[in-house]
């Protein structure tokens, strides 16, 4: 008993210890949704999950390890080295906007980016490294800035492998990957490294994705004078070609079908390079810790979602570009113990982006450019928390935050460049109610923010049309409160409630003839969300959670005000199965009703449901599984749109109808892995 306290107490933590691969853990219970989090949450709206879940679920992108935050649904509208189209909370959250990202320490979302502001590109990131996955929904946390309006998910990446392992795995539509990952270690320290490599053609009746990915990590970790540190590099390659959406009436008339495209030049590169690090150690009764990260970005993405209603000759394929590196750094002081704690932290960032532009293309070929700019954007952040434990039964929080931002934009037409700046205080509250053991309820309040493209902050003249508009704000803010409850019946049986609101100055939504996000009205949501976990057995555990909202425009409009792509209900169960006799087994399934595509709600998708599979058999040094995605071969649309386009022999105005991304069709995949 005294093992497994001392083993919840590392995992909460943080302790190092607990940064393990499920190779590194696969002994130990009390991890991930498993741990007791009564007594050290601050919301009901906050998680873990542990590396054994990680390893557990198929996965038909990378991007998918998100859909493990409860209430999130992961989808996509493009080709598959693209970043993936996030749900939650009745948000559409296009690629990133209103959820903050992180992994290892690096935020992931990108401001200014040339596709959507907050862009949020996993692909870079191997699962199997992968220590441990932490969410936290709402803005109540002081430690987060940009974009945690509907929360944040902390990606942990291991400090060492149990044993190696080398995967191969094959599937239908061409799918084909590599992996080699293992650790070794010299003195006090750990090497960590890895590689995949990754190639897929999909289902497409008229492109081949050929998607080919190459991801590297090499992480040493270590006693490091009277602490702890570990320096990371990650490089990430991919280029891919792009089925994306496709109008309704294409397919009704026979022009295409569900997975033919009407552009069949489309797709996208991306590279990435990172060297982050991190420190920590004990310091005054508590902890000192410091990190800091370099990454260098390049992206490309041709586009077409419109196709002859501005160019009836050349078409209205288009180029977005992003060419930046990011430095950024933080430093933390934590001390105080059981009564009072106090949290200290500094942030800071910069991304220099050498060039964002929006260039007219036909067949990826230049036509002519839109927009070209360089953005040089800094922010600085300070933050101060402070739990105390008002009796034995009843904590508080209290956390106050500053950001400041930094605009500075040199256009390729000079009206619109300029530099701009801004800062907002942000104050977080809660309660914590523990009347029994087993029990703990929540009251919980925060403000929130995210920012502004730095284009539109200084933005006079718009450089499609040419007419005069006015800037937008330079950051947005958010307001949220939440009624929360975690009931922990027994390591068995646990459950979270929550009951939140929350309201935004201004929504960024996706325009589908521009292929980016847009400033637009202010919204409120409500909600509420519950998750059942019940460890039936040592070798079986389920899951299901369940989330509905109601999401409005908060102003008066003669347009109606749905927010287009705010799905009301999201459903999600998992079984897992894993005996002592080296057979195991997961399915999981997601569901999400229908949402309104227009702002009146007379025009709406019609929601989907898909079903994922896996089962395999382990031995002490050989594993084998089988993943069957979309077991039930669903026809439902990962995504959809609504806004016009012009196919040829249409009316020069253009048609206005759905546009959609087909799942794509059942497929198995097999894979073999050795350890060594």
């Amino acid at each position: 008993m005294e093992l497994m306290i001392s083993l919840l107490l590392a995992v909460a933590t943080g302790n190092a210890q607990s940064e393990r691969p499920a190779e590194a853990l696969e002994e130990v219970s009390v991890v991930g949704r498993r741990m007791n989090l009564t007594g050290e949450a601050i919301s009901a709206s906050e998680g873990e999950v542990g590396p054994v879940e990680i390893g557990t679920w198929p996965l038909l992108r990378t991007g998918d390890l998100m859909e493990l935050v409860p209430g999130m649904v992961a989808t996509q509208h493009s080709g598959s080295g693209k970043a993936n189209q996030y749900f939650l909370r009745g948000f559409n959250l296009d690629h990133g906007t209103d959820f903050a990202t992180f992994v290892d320490g690096m935020p992931v979302n990108l401001r200014t980016h040339g596709h959507g502001q907050g862009y949020t590109d996993l692909n870079f990131l191997i699962p199997e490294t992968v220590a441990r996955l932490r969410y936290r929904k709402g803005p109540y946390y002081a430690d987060i800035g940009d974009f945690s309006s509907a929360g944040a998910a902390h990606f942990s990446i291991a400090d060492q492998l149990h044993r190696g392992m080398a995967e191969a795995s094959v599937g239908e539509f061409g799918w084909r990957r590599g992996l080699i990952a293992n650790s070794s270690a010299f003195a006090s320290s750990q090497l960590l490294y890895a590689a995949e490599w990754q190639t897929y053609a999909g289902p497409w009746s008229d492109i081949d994705e050929d998607v080919d990915k190459l991801n590297l990590l090499a992480r040493v970790s270590g006693d490091l004078g009277s602490g702890r540190g570990h320096m990371t590099l990650m490089s990430y390659d991919n280029q891919w070609n792009s089925p994306d959406q496709i109008p309704a009436r294409a397919v009704a008339q026979n022009i295409i079908d569900a997975y033919g495209s009407l552009d069949q030049t489309l797709g996208g590169e991306t590279t990435r390079r990172s060297l982050s690090a991190g420190w920590a150690a004990p310091l005054a009764g508590g902890e000192l810790s410091a990190s800091a990260y370099a990454i260098d970005y390049e992206f490309s993405l041709w586009s077409n979602f419109t196709y002859l209603l501005d160019d009836a000759d050349s078409g209205d394929q288009f180029k977005q570009f992003d060419d930046r590196n990011v430095y950024g750094f933080e430093l933390a002081q934590q001390w105080g113990r059981e009564k009072s704690a106090w949290e200290l932290g500094l942030q800071g960032r910069r991304d220099d982006i050498d060039s964002v532009g929006l260039y007219r293309t036909s067949a990826r070929e230049y036509v002519s450019t839109v927009r070209e700019d360089a953005v040089l954007e800094d922010s600085l952040g300070l933050y101060a928390a402070h739990q105390y434990q008002l009796s034995e039964s009843v904590r508080s929080y209290l956390g106050v935050r500053y950001d400041h931002f930094e605009f500075d934009v040199d256009a390729s037409r000079p009206q619109n460049s300029g530099a701009e700046s801004d800062g907002a205080t942000s104050v977080k509250a809660g309660l914590a109610w523990q009347p029994l053991p087993v029990a703990e309820f929540y009251a919980s309040y925060g403000q929130g923010l995210h920012s502004n493209d730095a284009r539109g902050t200084v933005t006079e003249v718009d450089p499609n049309s040419g007419d005069a508009v006015y800037p937008v704000d330079p950051l947005v803010a958010s307001t949220g409160c939440e009624l929360g409850a975690r009931v922990f019946v027994t390591d068995r049986l646990h459950s979270t409630l929550a009951l939140w609101n929350l309201q935004l100055d201004s929504e960024l939504l996706f325009v589908g003839d521009a292929g980016n996000t847009e400033a637009s009205r202010p919204s409120e949501r409500h909600g509420l969300e519950l998750g059942i976990y019940w460890f039936v057995s040592d070798y079986l555990n389920t899951e299901l959670e369940l989330a509905y909202t109601d999401a409005v425009f908060a102003d008066n409009d003669p347009a109606g005000d749905d927010i287009p792509g705010a799905i009301p209900f999201i459903a999600s169960a998992a079984v897992d199965y894993s005996g002592d006799n080296g057979w195991f087994a997961a399915l999981h399934l997601r569901h999400f009703g229908p949402y309104p595509l227009i702002e009146d709600g007379s025009v709406e998708s019609e929601g989907s449901s898909l079903v994922n599979l896996r089962v395999g058999f382990e031995t002490a040094d050989w594993r084998i599984h089988l993943d069957l995605l979309n077991a039930l071969d669903s026809d439902d649309h990962d995504v959809d749109y609504f806004y016009a386009s012009r196919l040829p022999g249409e009316a020069r105005e253009g048609v206005e109808d759905i546009h959609y991304h087909v799942f794509e069709p059942r497929a198995l995949r097999a894979s073999v892995r050795y350890r060594f």
